[in-house]
């Protein structure tokens, strides 16, 4: 089996997942990868700008050129693989990987949907129209297509060619939990980092975290990113002590920096999208060893509703009552122990389950 695309796994660990898990699997995995080199904000602000496009086409067709030569290496040396995995943000790769592997089965790990990730950040019309039918271009060169939630299963025009594959987290999360409570400091410690995009609520956890510290909580917050939501979120906590802000972790540096806080806050916001979504951090938070606080949706509830603390969408008060109660040391040790009893559940090897057996039932492994 190879891994085919422009994705970048040092950004985006989803591919990286989906690799380790099925190498846990003790299936063998070439990866044939050309990283494209943009964010995932940079891609939806070229495909929201057209005058941007340019730049995106011949960055990757230089990658596609490259991704040409070593499929053409590796078919020489190891023959026709019976599947590829098209790597995260693969919406133009998998066109290139359906025209190379014709007769191998192809993967779409299809974890964002482009037309409404483009209206969670605020796009209308045309363009949203366009993203979305190359969502479906995608899907339609795809034999099967992974998504994380059964609800983004349903939004497939072909529900049946998805597979619900957890994000889960990668093994370089599981660091040793620090708990920054048990230095004497008797204070909470929180963490949030994410790009700042509605579907995150960083108005609402800002205005909870102005809340909780107004009603007693003695907390220390680091917020990491940036993004549409920032201004707004540091407006709101502009009066509050204890707030550290970093426009940018690097992402080796992160699940060390997260590692060291006693709880990391999830998704917030009431849109559409995060009403569909796991997002990422939910699981690298549990990982590495934080209590993670996120909203009470039917994704998340179904996921991971045993093992995180969850709060009313959208509900600052509901928020900050649970920041307090946190900070009571024995709530905090039950949540931790709550927390702790789902960290294999999010490891490579039991979130690629499902794909494997797909594979399986495919004769493709």
């Amino acid at each position: 089996m190879i891994t085919f695309g422009t994705y970048d796994a040092a950004r985006h660990p989803r591919t990286a997942v989906l690799v380790a898990g099925l190498r846990a699997h003790g299936v063998k995995v070439t990866e044939l990868n050309r990283p494209l080199g943009f964010s995932t904000a940079e891609r939806v602000r070229m495909l929201q700008q057209p005058w941007r496009l340019p730049a995106l086409a011949a960055r990757l067709l230089r990658c596609w050129a490259a991704l040409v030569s070593d499929a053409v290496r590796h078919r020489r040396a190891e023959g026709r693989p019976a599947a590829v995995l098209v790597g995260y943000l693969g919406h133009f790769d998998v066109l290139l990987a359906r025209l190379l592997y014709p007769r191998s089965v192809v993967v779409l790990d299809h974890l964002v949907f482009a037309g409404d990730t483009a209206a969670d950040r605020g796009a209308a019309g045309l363009r949203v129209r366009l993203l979305t039918g190359l969502d479906r271009l995608a899907v339609a060169c795809a034999d099967v297509v992974v998504t994380d939630t059964d609800e983004h299963r349903r939004m497939l025009p072909d529900p049946d060619k998805g597979v619900v594959v957890l994000v889960g987290a990668p093994d370089e999360w599981r660091t040793p939990p620090v708990s920054t409570s048990s230095t004497g400091e008797g204070s909470l410690s929180v963490v949030f980092f994410g790009l700042f995009t509605p579907l995150q609520g960083a108005p609402v956890l800002a205005a909870a975290l102005r809340d909780a510290v107004a009603a007693g909580a003695r907390l220390r917050v680091t917020m990491v990113g940036t993004g549409q939501d920032l201004p707004r979120a540091r407006e709101v906590l502009a009066a509050t002590p204890g707030v550290t802000w970093h426009d940018w972790v690097e992402p080796g540096e992160l699940p060390a920096l997260v590692a060291t806080h006693d709880v990391c806050l999830g998704i917030f916001g009431d849109t559409p999208k995060g009403l569909r979504v796991v997002p990422n951090k939910v699981y690298q938070g549990l990982a590495a060893g934080c209590v993670v606080v996120t909203s009470d949706t039917p994704p998340q509830r179904r996921a991971l509703g045993e093992n995180v603390e969850l709060v009313p969408v959208a509900d600052a008060a509901a928020l900050a009552a649970e920041l307090v109660r946190l900070g009571d040391p024995a709530a905090l040790a039950a949540a931790r122990a709550r927390a702790a009893r789902g960290r294999d559940r999010i490891r490579p090897q039991v979130v690629a389950e499902p794909l494997v057996a797909e594979l399986r039932r495919r004769d493709a492994l």
